[in-house]
């Protein structure tokens, strides 16, 4: 599974789930492309995009796009570090093209 990370949420992301084949948009030098364009390039290399873009499911078509997406609650690192081991456990079971937010408890 190939995921890749938007450039709002922490690269801990990345550093907390070694095992996991994770990028950033940075990396492949995509920063600051717009979501739409974004989504396009994403969908065609990667299987999961992680974000925390909770407007994406409004802005844009996501049926569209064969891709699997998560968003999480917060870019804040004290939150999204709390909520690896949720993201890992949504990674070991998302399905394809799914859309699974995650919550803060």
């Amino acid at each position: 599974m190939r995921i890749i990370l938007d450039e709002c949420v922490p690269i801990l992301v990345k550093r907390a789930l070694p095992d996991r084949n994770i990028v950033t948009v940075q990396r492949v030098g995509w920063g600051g492309i717009k979501n739409g364009k974004l989504l396009k390039l994403v969908s065609d290399e990667f299987d999961v995009f992680i974000t925390s873009d909770k407007n994406l499911r409004h802005q844009q078509n996501l049926t569209e796009i064969d891709l699997s997406i998560v968003i999480l609650p917060s870019n804040q690192v004290p939150v999204v570090k709390r909520l690896v081991s949720a993201i890992d456990n949504v990674l070991e079971t998302i399905s394809k093209s799914e859309l699974i937010e995650i919550y803060e408890d």
